[in-house]
Formats: structure tokens, C-alpha cells, sequence
């Protein structure tokens, strides 16, 4: 790229260049100058024109002294725009003398502070999307919009398996020197199993024949505690479902995060020479022949997060750069078990061996017993055993749906409205 300076005749000069750095003011004939980086050689001859000098810029003045080293006659041919030139403005792009050059794009409404500057936005299927156009070939953004989730795989349905429960033998027998045995003030007297009893015979606690308490017989009567259930705990587990008849297979929803139906891309491209009016900028036109989205091209501003629009850009488009998939499922789990209960056999004999039976009740773990004797029986041996253990139930926990799909890196486009298309001829 080769940096030129050119004098004007009249107003501030504006082209299609890339960049434009003003080095004078104008007030009449070669007065001004500006330095200009351009992309294009200029055509054969014009580097011999006296008004573009290589390098460095000139100096203001008036006449063809403000011509510097150009001479007389190049001081003519600048005053007047080319009154004594010998070439054609029209070759070197946006080199007009006499009027200021019209922006190569658009001129559009500045954006305000914080956005981004205007750049053109293509919406529509992501598969149609087409390069940025060569006005503005760099992609400054790409996001998508209208999101349908796909199908979340079924949740299964808990079960619990029965608790793992026991039932725990009552130990703590005692006799009374009364029937029944809540009779105030009667004496009470430990017939009692050694601890961790496993229900086998045992002598522990032996009350003799015609044993006296407080003047009293001391086995009258036989109270046994209520037995215990130990609930343990219940083990998760997935239904498992019937199997059923085969029938046609029909076309499933895909599992998955989802997918975005519209595709946006922004292109911009390099700086242009400034519009006429400051509250303006130029940037890239839509390529010829291009309709609104979501077939061509619309001119917006960009900024990252939800946002209102300002007036200027009123059409506004909310894209993101992508989904997140945490939907899942509650894992089985099972609550404390509940409904148990246990009945045990407790026998009493007046041997040490459990041979000569006294007395035998069932005792459940609803309720404690009290059970009359023969007045003044030995009691030398008992035993126990479980007849009957209801583990209960345990309610089952998880298998809920969780998590969801959330859209992430949201941004707002904000754009002139679309142009309205040239009616159809009948």
C-alpha cells in the first residue's frame, strides 16, 4: 500500500480509502492537504500530476506558491481542480476535486456508546449461510437463535426390595407377687435373660419354689416385654417393565441437547472514509441484489448480554453462542422403613432345662404381656423364638427428572429496519 498526498480545491475530500488523516484546513486554492492510505497503484501518468506528491504532504498557501516544489503551473492546476491537469480524476478512486466523495458503502446512524459498530448480518438456516460478501469479508460474529430441546431419555420408576429387618427378643422378664401385674405396690422380681440373648435356654434369673417378697409369693404372675423390630434398610431398584408385543417401529425424537433453527453471521470489514455528516459512519452496503434475512444482509450493531435497542436500531435479535444439557435423573434411593412387626414365642419352665413347660405366650411387638402362673411355681429356665417378622415397607425416593437446557452466551443485534422490496411490475 503507497501513502499519497493530494491538495484540495474546495471542501474536505472523502473517498473510498481505507484510512483518511487530515493535515491542513482549507481556505482557498491549493490550500490543504491530506495524506491517504491507498489500496490501489495508481494508473500510469497520474504520479506525474502535481497535486499528488509521494511520501509526505504539503504545505497551504495561496496561488502556485502553495504548490511548494510543484512549480507555477501545478499551482494552477491545483486552485481550480484541474484546470491545467492533464488527467482524469476518475481513475484514481474517491479523487474528487471538486466536491467531497461519497461513501463507498452506506452512511448509517453512529452506534452508541458500548456497541459495536455497524457491520451487516445474514439470518437464516445455518446449511444456506453464505461467505461474508468481499465489502465486508471478516466474520465479527456468529450465533443462533430458536431452539427446540430434544427429547430427554424416560426416567425409570424406583422400587425398594423389603427392609433387611430382625426382630429382637425381649429380655427383660420379670414376676410380680400379684395377678394382675400393675397392681400398685406389688413386688417385682427380675426373671431377666443375659444380654444378646439369642432365644436359647437359659438359667440366668432362676426364681426358686414358694420364694417370698415382702410377704408375699413372688411368682404370681409373668410379665414379658413387647419384642423389638430392628427395621435395617431397604436396597433401590428399577422397575423393570413387562415385556410387550412387538409392534412397528416408529421414527423416535432424537435424544439430545437440541438444536438452533436460525444461523446469524455479522461481517465487517475495514475503515472508510467518514460521511459528510458527523452523527454518521460509513460502513459496507449490502450486496447488490440482496433481500432482508433471511436471505441476505441487514445493517446492525452487537452487543454481548439481552439488551433494549436504541431508536436508531430498532429491529432487535437475540442470538446464543450454544446450549448446555444437565437434564438427567434422580438417582433410587428408599426411605426408613416402616410397618414392621415381629411376635415371639416366650416359654418359662421350672427346670433348668426347659423341659418342664409352666407357661407360653405369644408376645407381639405391638404390645408388652402379662400372663398369670400358678402362685409360688419355680421358675428355673426360658426360652424364645421368633414365629413371625413383617420387615414393613420402605418408600421409594428419586427417579425424577432434573436439570434442564440452558442457552448460553447470549447477545443482542440490534438493526435498521429491513428495506422494504421494489413492488413487482404487473
Amino acid at each position: 500500500m503507497r501513502r499519497w498526498a493530494r491538495r484540495v480545491t474546495g471542501g474536505m475530500v472523502m473517498g473510498s480509502v481505507a484510512t483518511a488523516v487530515v493535515l491542513g484546513i482549507w481556505a482557498g486554492g491549493c490550500v490543504s492537504a491530506e495524506a491517504w492510505d491507498c489500496p490501489w497503484d495508481p494508473e500510469p501518468g497520474i504520479k506525474e500530476h502535481p497535486c499528488l506528491v509521494t511520501e509526505e504532504p504539503v504545505d497551504g498557501g495561496d496561488g502556485a506558491d502553495a504548490c511548494g516544489d510543484a512549480g507555477a503551473d501545478a499551482g494552477d492546476a491545483c486552485a481550480d481542480g484541474g484546470a491545467g491537469a492533464d488527467f482524469d480524476s476518475a481513475t484514481v478512486p474517491g479523487l474528487d476535486t471538486g466536491t467531497p466523495a461519497a461513501c463507498p458503502g452506506q452512511c448509517v446512524p453512529r452506534e452508541p456508546f458500548g456497541w459495536s459498530e455497524p457491520a451487516l448480518l445474514w439470518i437464516g438456516p445455518e446449511d444456506r449461510a453464505p461467505d461474508c460478501p468481499a465489502a465486508a469479508p471478516i466474520v465479527a460474529y456468529e450465533g443462533r437463535a430458536d431452539f427446540t430441546a430434544g427429547a430427554s431419555r424416560p426416567c425409570p420408576a424406583c422400587l425398594c426390595d423389603p427392609p433387611d429387618a430382625s426382630c429382637e427378643l425381649p429380655a427383660a422378664w420379670s414376676t410380680y407377687a400379684s395377678f394382675p401385674c400393675d397392681v400398685p405396690g406389688a413386688a417385682e422380681t427380675p426373671f431377666a435373660a443375659p444380654g444378646d440373648w439369642d432365644g436359647s435356654c437359659t438359667t440366668a434369673g432362676a426364681i426358686a419354689a414358694g420364694q417370698m417378697c415382702d410377704g408375699a409369693l413372688c411368682a404370681q404372675s409373668l410379665a414379658i416385654p413387647a419384642p423389638r423390630v430392628l427395621p435395617g434398610s431397604c436396597a433401590p431398584r428399577i422397575a423393570e417393565e413387562p415385556e410387550e408385543p412387538e409392534e412397528p417401529e416408529e421414527p423416535e425424537e432424537p435424544e439430545g441437547a437440541g438444536s438452533f433453527a436460525v444461523f446469524a453471521r455479522a461481517c465487517t470489514g475495514t475503515a472508510f472514509a467518514p460521511c459528510a455528516d458527523p452523527g454518521m459512519t460509513c460502513t459496507p452496503a449490502p450486496p447488490a441484489g440482496e433481500a432482508a434475512p433471511p436471505e441476505g444482509f441487514l445493517t446492525c450493531i452487537h452487543r454481548e448480554g439481552e439488551r433494549d435497542c436504541p431508536a436508531t436500531y430498532p429491529d432487535r435479535h437475540v442470538f446464543y453462542a450454544g446450549a448446555e444439557d444437565t437434564r438427567g435423573c434422580a438417582p433410587c434411593g428408599c426411605a426408613e422403613p416402616t410397618g414392621g412387626t415381629c411376635s415371639v414365642l416366650a416359654s418359662a419352665f421350672s427346670d433348668d432345662a426347659c423341659s418342664q413347660f409352666v407357661v407360653g405366650v405369644v408376645v407381639s411387638s405391638e404390645a408388652p404381656i402379662c400372663t398369670g402362673i400358678v402362685p409360688g411355681t419355680a421358675l428355673g429356665s426360658r426360652s424364645a423364638s421368633v414365629v413371625r417378622l413383617e420387615p414393613g415397607t420402605c418408600a421409594p425416593t428419586g427417579g425424577e427428572p432434573t436439570g434442564g437446557v440452558a442457552l448460553l452466551g447470549a447477545a443482542t443485534l440490534c438493526c435498521r429496519p429491513a428495506p422494504i422490496p421494489d413492488p413487482v411490475p404487473a
